[in-house]
């Protein structure tokens, strides 16, 4: 089993397909938080070690595309060395994701001792430095809102939700997103009629957001996607990205290098 997820996670790599595991403390809801983002049905119960083996599945992020989101087992405090080892196959799908999602039952009075012993986990199967969102489950059980806690830069890193009730998932996704998205660029262009083919280029990659034609068969579009996919195409067509992009984006990429 080892070998053959091995073998799937380095497939996953060559696609450049970003990899969601889900961490988190026994019953703290990840198969039900699983369930919910895939319309699956996983088995989920109220038990220890009620997911034995990672569950695959896809899922459509917005701005990222193809994410392969990973359901893991439960962990719990004082979790044995041997089945550490005997979980390793599982327990890898997040030592090797592009982001955790640690769930936690918010509702918990022990989830401070839960979270840390979660962490002594991650640490143990060398994951505790692989990027993390929080997402604080169960508020239905104590009448809170679903809410983003962001740090100083605006990133996610918290999520409020019940994933029992379904509220609050669609600010998951959005953080999802956040967090996974690579760099967009949003900005409008304006083509002449002779450079029909970078428009049905960028049609291709579905990246028109919106179109219009002026009375000089100029056409005007919107269009968001990723940085790199633009300068791949640029260099495709033999064109320099900086000729189409505003003097904004042209700037950040001066200030990034």
């Amino acid at each position: 089993m080892r070998s053959q997820r091995s073998q799937n996670r380095r497939a996953r790599s060559r696609a450049e397909i970003p990899s969601v595991s889900l961490v988190g403390y026994t019953n703290a809801g990840k198969s039900t938080l699983f369930n919910s983002l895939t319309a699956s049905e996983v088995y989920a119960a109220d038990q220890l070690f009620a997911t034995l083996d990672p569950t695959l599945r896809r899922l459509e992020v917005e701005d990222v595309g193809p994410v392969v989101l990973a359901d893991t087992v439960g962990f719990i405090r004082h979790l044995p060395h041997k089945l550490v080892e005997a979980f390793r196959a599982t327990l890898q799908e997040a030592a090797e994701a592009s982001l955790l999602v640690h769930v936690i039952d918010s509702a918990d009075p022990d989830r401070e001792l839960n979270v840390t012993q979660v962490e002594a986990v991650l640490d143990e199967i060398g994951a505790l430095d692989v990027p993390t969102l929080k997402v604080m489950n169960k508020i239905d059980l104590f009448d809170s809102s679903p809410r983003i806690e962001r740090d100083e830069h605006g990133v996610p890193q918290t999520v409020w939700l019940s994933a029992q009730k379904g509220l609050g998932l669609d600010l998951l996704t959005q953080a999802l997103t956040e967090r996974l998205a690579e760099d967009i660029i949003d900005f409008s262009l304006t083509l002449t009629p002779e450079q029909g083919k970078l428009r049905a280029a960028l049609h291709e990659l579905n990246a028109v957001r919106d179109e219009s034609f002026d009375e000089g068969g100029q056409t005007q579009l919107d269009v968001r996607l990723p940085r790199r996919d633009f300068n791949q195409l640029m260099a495709r067509l033999g064109e320099r990205a900086d000729d189409y992009l505003p003097v904004a984006l042209q700037e950040r990429d001066v200030w990034e290098a």
